[in-house]
């Protein structure tokens, strides 16, 4: 795996989630191919990978809805194996399709999701009016879900995974069919949760934009193995193609600069040098010492760096995430 190390946890703040060699195989399909993990409490961790690549299963162990076949695992400082009961307690999982029922209201929704939790009928109608509020659905409150549209039951579905304050959750693909704009509206509640409650999201993906805007950290999963892993700009940084364009004002600017960056590409048309760049500051900073050095004026400067589709396409060879239900989970 090509990996770019995390920011190590400290003695007072252990990883909130953490796993060693984790497998997984149904029949002779290998699922998961012994994943390493470690995820710092308070962050977006986002787990991309092609269909079938185990992002659902990594999460179903994750969550103790399955036992892997080989590895450990601790979530919110509990044992996977040996404590399941205490992970279930600290953690709440969102699925694909939000599990909410159609023929009651957003309020018996989470009424329901209360007394599930063994919350006293008080703390219950406080917490529901409280995320109703939170997830703008108080007017809707008292509508059948069956006449939401596919945002508002989204939003219902987080709800009601919140409705036992949990410290550590699982989105599995959340914004999967949703429109840009209730998508975009998702990530607000999202980037909310960690920022104002301190929770930690495991997010699992099939838009890369998403990652992109959401994840302090990335992983990459492919054919049941991690292939990458760190934060969107160190990923985009391994994938070779960036570069720094230079845009002049005439051809003698120009054919100055080219005889100062050697390895750089020439576009007498347009005026422009592109130089190989990893997007990095120093980089950056290299070429401007460059232009001043020799007195050089540019007219226009951008850089540009591969982005996370391009790095997918490169680590799996298998092309973009698609919406086809994942075959082998």
């Amino acid at each position: 795996m090509t990996a770019i190390p995390a920011a190590k946890a400290t003695a007072t703040a252990p990883p909130a989630i953490s796993a060693l060699g984790l497998r997984k195989s149904y029949g002779d399909k290998v699922v998961l191919n012994g994943i390493d993990l470690s995820i710092s409490e308070g962050t977006i961790f986002a787990l991309l990978g092609p269909n079938g690549a185990g992002k659902t299963t990594t999460v179903e162990i994750l969550s103790t809805l399955i036992a892997p076949d080989a590895g450990q695992a601790r979530v919110a400082g509990h044992d996977l194996a040996e404590r399941p009961d205490g992970v279930r307690a600290a953690i709440g999982v969102t699925g694909q399709f939000a599990a909410v029922d159609s023929l009651l209201t957003a309020e018996e929704n989470l009424l329901l999701m209360a007394d599930l939790q063994h919350l006293p009928r008080r703390e219950g109608r406080r917490r529901a009016a409280e995320l109703l509020e939170r997830f703008e659905l108080s007017e809707a409150a008292r509508k059948p879900v069956s006449t939401f549209s596919g945002g508002m039951r989204r939003k219902l579905d987080l709800a009601m995974t919140l409705v036992g304050d949990p410290r550590i959750i699982f989105l599995d693909e959340p914004t999967t069919g949703l429109d840009p704009r209730s998508r975009r509206t998702m990530w607000e509640i999202i980037r909310g949760l960690v920022a104002d409650d301190g929770v930690t999201i495991f997010l699992t993906t099939q838009y890369l934009e998403e990652a992109d805007q959401l994840a302090d950290r990335i992983a990459v999963l492919d054919r049941g193995q991690l292939v990458a892993e760190g934060t969107a700009d160190e990923l985009k940084r391994l994938i070779p193609g960036g570069h720094i364009q230079l845009g002049f004002s005439d051809l003698a600017e120009l054919d100055v600069a080219a005889r100062r960056f050697g390895a750089a590409a020439r576009d007498p048309e347009e005026l422009t040098l592109r130089i190989p760049s990893d997007g990095s500051i120093p980089t950056l900073r290299a070429v401007l010492d460059v232009l001043d050095d020799a007195a050089i004026r540019a007219e226009s400067l951008t850089v540009h760096t591969p982005d996370l589709d391009d790095v997918f396409l490169r680590l799996t060879g298998h092309g973009t995430p698609d919406t086809t239900t994942e075959m082998a989970r």
